[in-house]
């Protein structure tokens, strides 16, 4: 396992394989990976997930990834980390905590939705253009080049954090949402895989609530009944698995704490009007 670093804001570079490394890679950073042009699989956390032109992934530090390469691939990168979301400058310093405190609640959390993180038309296209200007301004280096680069850089993060926070319920993806309830959501998200942990008890103990008043708390700031979040994220985790990767239903099922794949499928119908099958059969790989 190679393990990467870097030590500045942000860099970007791009690059053509024919075939990936050997060994798999893990970073001390975030790391957006936007496929120009080839085909192959992207391997992140035991799953795989079909790419093509146009895909854009996110890879945080605690992914362990690599690539298939089944076509020729030009890959474009774009990494940033810490340095990244604590270095820039804003007039209002509340702001700019509130601000950096999302982006890294967002990004930390995202390794629960692998595979294409951009989920309509309009980001896609935006995306697009985007990386098609940072690799001219990169290449040209015509005046004034690194003041555009940066500017679209922090466009395209904020691109991509606008995408993943609508995995949030609705209360949570408008400004000012406390830290606190910030916390509970991120609690959930990250123990999604672990039933065990999403008990109202152990929840109540966590955030020193008492377990009468979890469920009504939760409501309250995010509109939404705790365990129908439960429920709802992990079924977005479900249709994502469904769309990217080949993974057998049962297995999905197993990996998010189904009973059984007839359990899975019940759900399923119930949330969605569909089985997992058929709405794998309708659901082609995004681009």
């Amino acid at each position: 396992m190679v393990k990467e670093n870097i030590y500045q804001p942000f860099e970007i570079f791009f690059q053509e394989l024919d075939e990936a490394p050997v060994s798999g890679r893990s970073h001390n950073f975030f790391e957006l990976v936007y496929i120009i042009d080839g085909t192959g699989k992207q391997c992140i956390n035991k799953n795989k997930f079909d790419y093509s032109k146009g895909h854009f992934f996110l890879l945080t530090p605690k992914d362990h990834h690599s690539f298939e390469i089944e076509k020729t691939t030009k890959f474009f990168y774009l990494r940033f980390g810490d340095i990244y979301l604590k270095s820039k400058e804003q007039k209002d310093p509340s702001y700019f905590e509130a601000w950096t405190s999302r982006l890294e609640f967002i990004f930390q959390n995202a390794s629960n939705l692998p595979g294409c993180i951009l989920k309509n038309i309009e980001d896609r296209i935006l995306v697009k253009n985007i990386v098609d200007s940072l690799i001219k301004e990169y290449i040209n280096r015509d005046v004034y080049h690194q003041e555009v680069i940066v500017q679209l850089v922090n466009t395209v993060i904020v691109l991509v954090a606008r995408s993943i926070s609508r995995t949030f319920p609705l209360k949570l993806q408008e400004k000012g949402s406390s830290e606190a309830m910030l916390s509970m959501v991120r609690y959930v998200q990250s123990n999604i895989y672990k039933p065990e942990m999403l008990k109202t008890e152990q929840i109540a103990t966590h955030f020193n609530l008492s377990q009468s008043y979890v469920g009504e708390y939760f409501k309250k700031h995010t509109g939404e009944n705790l365990q129908q979040y439960i429920t709802n994220y992990k079924l977005q985790l479900v249709e994502t698995r469904l769309r990217y990767s080949d993974l057998r239903i049962n297995e999905i099922a197993f990996e998010l704490g189904f009973t059984d794949e007839s359990h899975l499928n019940r759900i399923f119908k119930k949330y969605k009007g569909t089985t997992p099958s058929d709405f794998r059969k309708k659901s082609p790989n995004l681009l």
